[in-house]
């Protein structure tokens, strides 16, 4: 693999750019690997990533059926940050903030990971109490966060609306080292550097079945044909459920769609995440210029990847009581990405009733800013058998009844 640096771009631009190489291989499928992982977006290219790093499993297949990040990596509004109130939630997006600092220089491809800072928004008394009490866990937890008032918040975000006349901003929950990346990058760092230790990335491969003997999976059958496995990693987001039945045995999640847009780009006039969860919704400006814009789930079980004029209507009308500026602005455009929710807006990360297949699923509307986390835990729990990071989000929970409300705790899932 070639190392990427200022010294090779200017090596490249004498010779007209003619010496760059593929980043990652799209090779066949072998008949056999020691593990393979359904779903080649962030989390399952991040779980392959650290089998091979961190455990020398290299002899690897990650199958998608499109494209490599096509699906909600490529559609998220590529928020990080960690102030969870839950302690396996905490602790899991902690890590994965953490991994994300340096995950630039670890895959010599720059995620354009930005710690701009993370706000959550009080605009009642309810969370006000809601997330000094975050703060306080936090300091717990070792995840610096802090409570600060409306002043500080207008200080790092001038053009917020302070006195709505509904939702007054009464102070927030700052998270200084919370911040945004390029989504699309993570997702092709990690693939580039999969390849470079072997393992084989195989887009426009749909796994049709899901083979088993006496209680263990064997491998899965593929458009591209049947392909032998010793481990299968699901990790496919919001089609969690039907690969769970391919594998048979069914998943306490659903599936919805979230919807996002941007408008058109601007001057620079803010650097910091803002979310508003009383009215929902959230926004940060892109490297571009774009107001990235967001909001809640669609109301009902869907798997479309388009957006909605209602959906739309909704989220710009909670935020401009909040940022009136944004009331003069264009839309540029708007997606949809599916997304797998649990009960208690919880992620699983599991061993199955199937031997030898592992579930990483139900990350809701936060999955972009637990990849890193994500992986780690992941590929331990599949390498090892356990993982301390994934102990807590097992299947077990949900029929023992140790749930991990964070759609309470956190106000909101993103």
């Amino acid at each position: 693999m070639k190392h990427y640096s200022a010294f090779a771009v200017a090596r490249e631009a004498l010779r007209y750019h003619t010496g760059w190489e593929r980043a990652w291989r799209s090779p066949e499928p072998k008949k056999r690997y020691d593990a393979i992982i359904v779903g080649a977006g962030g989390h399952g290219l991040a779980t392959a990533y650290y089998l091979g790093k961190n455990y020398g499993i290299q002899n690897v297949a990650v199958i998608e059926k499109g494209w490599l990040g096509g699906g909600n990596t490529g559609r998220n509004t590529t928020i990080i940050r960690s102030n969870y109130l839950q302690d396996p939630s905490a602790a899991i997006y902690e890590k994965a903030r953490s991994l994300y600092e340096d995950l630039s220089q670890d895959l010599n491809y720059n995620i354009m990971f930005s710690p701009r800072g993370v706000i959550m928004l009080a605009q009642t008394q309810h969370e006000i109490r809601g997330y000094q009490r975050t703060a306080h866990a936090n300091a717990l937890q070792g995840v610096k966060t802090e409570w600060i008032g409306p002043e500080r918040v207008k200080e790092l975000v001038p053009i917020i609306n302070l006195d709505g006349p509904r939702y007054p901003v009464l102070g927030g929950l700052w998270q200084e080292r919370g911040g945004t990346a390029r989504h699309d990058a993570v997702a092709w760092g990690y693939a580039r550097a999969c390849s470079a230790m072997g393992m084989d990335i195989i887009q426009q491969c749909e796994v049709t079945g899901v083979r088993q003997e006496n209680g263990r999976v064997i491998g899965v059958d593929t458009t591209k044909g049947a392909i032998d496995c010793d481990k299968l990693g699901v990790v496919v987001a919001g089609h969690s459920g039907q690969l769970a039945e391919m594998a048979g045995f069914r998943l306490p999640l659903e599936a919805v769609a979230l919807q996002a847009l941007v408008s058109e780009p601007i001057k620079p006039c803010m650097d910091v995440v803002v979310m508003a969860n009383t009215v929902h919704g959230y926004m940060s400006q892109s490297d571009k210029g774009e107001m990235v814009i967001g909001g809640g789930t669609d109301g009902f079980n869907n798997y479309t990847q388009r957006g909605s004029f209602h959906h739309i209507e909704e989220t710009v009308r909670a935020l401009v009581e909040t940022f009136p500026m944004i009331s003069r602005l264009k839309m540029l455009r708007q997606w949809g990405g599916i997304v797998d929710m649990t009960g208690d807006r919880s992620p699983i990360l599991s061993k199955t009733p199937l031997q030898g297949c592992f579930i990483n699923g139900g990350w809701g509307t936060g999955g972009f800013k637990a990849i890193p986390g994500s992986g780690w835990g992941m590929a331990q729990l599949m390498a090892t058998g356990h993982s301390p990071l994934t102990e807590a989000f097992s299947l077990d929970r949900f029929k023992e009844g140790r749930f991990i409300d964070e759609s309470v705790a956190a106000g909101v899932a993103h």
